[in-house]
């Protein structure tokens, strides 16, 4: 056992169990750790490591940020939040953008848009109109707010009362939701691609259906685009794969590429219910986090990232759909889409990540006996042959 292993063991809460490995450093597609083992990693941080590890252009950034304004609060401006902001902004063609620090804290905010919009469209009454139906097996975050709005036994046990006024319906099926809404609803909120309860993707024609159910009733359409934003589906965020535009969605993870952040891009009309005072966060659009959210995007416009997924995902995937006509004992299916893909086991997947990081490829579990690889978007086409080739090795050993 290492001895940062050790020192986590004596000194951290134990909500994580103890992680196998401690990893020293990377580079790229690649990460080594303190033994000096190598492994090819797609993991990413789950789903952060956009550019992978220390791309030259983001440590850049970071580095001269760090250098020049680590942090001023919002009670000043600093160059770099609105920049990012404006990206998205342009990208929407309108809205407004709040930052945060986390996914989490992201949903919290989208949470709280649909009360504001709940008590407007109640006259100014508040808790009336108050409700957000959810998909079963979502995944929110684990604050107060977002742990309701994620209908998991294993993330709600033991927390319990949970706050009121959520709703749960089922993905994909439209009549599931029609039947959830009701004149106390004040928003929908989903994954276009469900992450942690094991890549399920929102199909276009549901997503399409329930924009104009959404219309049809008078409620918000808000889009948690946290693991599956940020190009990792081939699209900017993951709605666009229907061609959908939501009232309001929440991103993080792959935004900052390694540096904490969390953002809310939303509609004008609910931009004007916040007023100063109503939200807000200390680190929020800090300058270093914001400073690797340029460096993201620049980088993701200077090397064609976002399409380099679309054109080189299928090719990978259907290398992964071989794997599962070639070992059926193991496997049952390809999931998600993009670099948001993974494997559905027949039984428990524990055992095959242990294996698979033994092996030398770094991956992460989620709900219904799947794993997720979730490579950075500038992987190589070699380096997604090798993952392939290591799952394969490891299936060939077992078999």
């Amino acid at each position: 056992m290492s001895h940062s292993i050790e020192l986590w063991k004596e000194n951290m809460l134990g909500n994580y169990g103890l992680p196998p490995v401690a990893l020293a450093r990377g580079q790229g597609s690649r990460v080594w750790d303190e033994d000096g083992k190598e492994y090819l990693d797609f993991s990413s941080g789950i789903a952060v490591l956009a550019l992978g590890h220390a791309h030259p252009h983001w440590v850049k950034r970071v580095q001269e940020q760090a250098a020049k304004l680590a942090h001023c609060s919002n009670l000043f401006v600093n160059e770099n939040a609105p920049r990012v902001a404006e990206r998205i902004v342009r990208h929407m063609g309108g809205g407004k953008v709040f930052f945060c620090n986390s996914g989490a804290e992201a949903n919290e905010c989208q949470l709280k848009v649909s009360r504001l919009f709940g008590r407007s469209r109640a006259g100014g009454e508040e808790g009336k109109i108050y409700k957000v139906v959810v998909c079963e097996n979502a995944f929110h975050g684990r604050l107060f707010g977002t742990m309701a709005a994620t209908p998991q036994e294993k993330i709600q046990n033991g927390f319990r009362p949970l706050t009121p006024g959520v709703v749960v319906a089922r993905l994909n099926d439209i009549e599931s939701f029609r039947a959830a809404i009701d004149g106390e609803t004040a928003a929908v909120l989903l994954e276009p691609v469900q992450g942690e309860s094991g890549l399920t993707p929102a199909t276009p024609e549901f997503m399409r259906a329930l924009r104009e159910l959404c219309d049809e009733r008078g409620v918000l359409l808000m889009c948690d685009e946290i693991q599956c934003g940020v190009g990792r589906t081939g699209k900017l965020f993951g709605f666009e794969l229907s061609g959908v535009v939501p009232d309001c969605f929440s991103m993080a993870k792959g935004l900052g590429g390694g540096f904490p952040i969390g953002a809310v891009w939303m509609r004008d009309e609910l931009a004007a219910l916040f007023h100063a005072g109503s939200h807000g966060t200390t680190f929020g659009g800090n300058p270093m986090a914001c400073a690797a959210a340029l460096a993201v995007f620049e980088t993701l416009d200077a090397e064609k990232l976002v399409e380099r997924v679309a054109e080189r995902a299928p090719a990978w995937r259907e290398r992964l759909a071989g794997l599962v006509r070639e070992f059926p004992e193991i496997l049952v299916e390809v999931r998600g889409v993009g670099y948001m893909s993974g494997l559905k086991f027949r039984e428990a997947p524990a055992p095959w990540i242990a294996k698979l990081r033994e092996a030398g490829l770094l991956c992460v579990g989620a709900g219904n006996n799947v794993i997720r690889l979730l490579p950075p978007l500038n992987a190589s086409v070699a380096e997604l042959d090798e993952s392939v080739e290591i799952l394969r090795r490891v299936f060939s050993a077992a078999k």
